[in-house]
């Protein structure tokens, strides 16, 4: 027993290593999970004090548990056997391809992250970026909705900035489940998003199995009182319209309602403009070449963020302008199935979206290229300052929400006309200004946004 046995030093650490690991999995691993979960309902405890919307349970729950869910509900499973026998492969090889798109979808949420990094940093950051301003806003009829309800923000989807600016204005309302595209899926952005309880979804995917997964976790997540925020149109607006709404991730919550259920789905209009998108030259573009091809790169993120920064110390900073959000009247499903005699997730669908086109707020960038597109001839300040008065005006009569800076219509269009003239859209001759031909398909691109405002009720544009 006392002898002393010689092995060589590799052994030793090896046997080292796997001690210690044996330690840290047995013994620190469930120490530190549990101090973590512990401080986690902590977090999340304090944060539902302050939240209109507390946090539901499905949201905690815990990735792999949730994984483990998805893949074993029996609608899955069916379409686990159904791919296995279509592509004509090994059950086992089905399930593990479902496995793969569960670990895509589903989210990893942390209140911690949210609500202590992504709220405060969308605040920061629409703040550094625009004038933020609330649109059309019925305080009354948010809080008439049913507390049990499921609420899904239905948006346009004007620019990637959407995520943020929502974000920053519910942060006292609810935490968010947005439905992200394939762009965020890039390191080290998916894991941040993921995080924050965003779920991955492939747009243009067909694949039935693919579809059947992310089908049933949107579907558990509304059942579980899950607060989303979806973007009908499929992707962002290439020339400022806002488009028929796509019915897939609409169906999925449609289609699996049951009207006499304890918990009813509420679906919140939510629109948003603004007096520059960060991404109009790439849209434009991508309109004008008739396909939606562009990547989003991290670099020329972080080049720009750069840039401003700079800009910010030199002093030579402006923001982009005004951003608003407006809300309009909520829908609630239960209700809306009543009077529907058709689809009921197409009419769900548009009824939605139209109340998303009546509050698209009107700001001076957008007003002032709509008058310097019906112009006929070149317009000196006083002429545009009447013209967009008049054009808000028969805008108004429509229902129109304008944001009016400082109350005066005559201090929006000059900030149309500086901002646009400073990105040349809007050429100076003399006293006198012109829309510049050049940049026409620009200038459409930020009048589209409320050109649906400027249609009387017979449908005909007002002159």
């Amino acid at each position: 027993m006392g002898r002393i046995v010689e092995i060589p030093l590799w052994l030793l650490l090896l046997i080292a290593g796997f001690a210690a690991f044996a330690a840290l999995e047995r013994v620190l691993a469930p120490s530190v999970r549990w101090y973590l979960r512990r401080r986690m309902q902590k977090v999340v405890t304090k944060v539902n004090t302050k939240l209109e919307r507390p946090i539901e349970p499905f949201k905690l729950a815990r990735r792999h548990d949730m994984i483990q869910r998805v893949l074993y509900d029996p609608k899955v499973a069916e379409a686990i056997v159904e791919h296995a026998h279509t592509e004509d492969v090994p059950e086992n090889v089905a399930f593990e391809t479902a496995r793969r798109y569960a670990h895509e979808i589903v989210p990893s949420f942390s209140a911690s992250l949210y609500f202590g990094f992504a709220t405060r940093a969308s605040r920061w950051f629409s703040q550094m970026l625009y004038r933020v301003r609330l649109g059309h806003f019925d305080e009354t009829a948010i809080k008439a909705i049913d507390p049990d309800a499921t609420v899904i923000f239905v948006m346009n989807h004007r620019s990637n900035m959407d995520y943020v600016l929502v974000t920053y204005l519910a942060a006292e309302r609810s935490a968010l489940s947005y439905a992200v595209g394939e762009w965020a899926q890039i390191w080290p952005l998916k894991h941040l998003i993921r995080a924050m309880g965003a779920y991955f979804i492939r747009r243009k995917s067909r694949n039935l199995l693919y579809r059947r997964v992310l089908a049933r976790y949107v579907q558990l997540a509304t059942a579980g009182g899950v607060t989303q925020a979806v973007f009908p149109e499929g992707g962002l607006s290439l020339d400022g319209t806002v488009h028929a709404p796509k019915l897939g991730l609409l169906n999925y919550v449609v289609s699996e309602f049951d009207p006499d259920g304890t918990r009813d789905v509420v679906f919140v209009p939510v629109a948003l403009n603004y007096d520059r998108v960060m991404e109009d030259r790439i849209l434009i573009s991508a309109g004008e070449k008739g396909e939606r091809k562009f990547r989003f790169s991290l670099l020329k993120m972080l080049g720009f963020i750069g840039r401003q920064l700079k800009f910010k110390l030199t002093g030579r900073y402006h923001r982009f302008g005004y951003a608003s959000v407006s809300f309009g009247d909520p829908v609630s499903l239960r209700e809306f199935v009543k009077t529907c005699d058709g689809n009921v997730t197409e009419c769900v669908a548009e009824k939605v979206m139209q109340r998303v086109r009546d509050v698209v707020p009107v700001l001076p960038v957008p007003l002032v290229a709509a008058t310097m597109l019906a112009a006929d001839a070149p317009m000196d300040q006083a002429q545009v300052k009447a013209a967009v008065t008049a054009m808000a005006g028969r805008m108004q009569a429509n229902g129109a929400h304008i944001h009016v800076p400082r109350d005066s219509l005559d201090y929006a269009a000059e900030i149309g006309l500086k901002i646009l003239s400073l990105r040349h859209m809007v050429t100076q001759e003399g006293e006198t200004y012109l829309a510049n031909p050049k940049e026409q398909a620009a200038l459409e691109f930020y009048a589209n946004s409320i050109a649906h405002h400027a249609v009387g009720a017979t449908g005909a544009n007002i002159p």
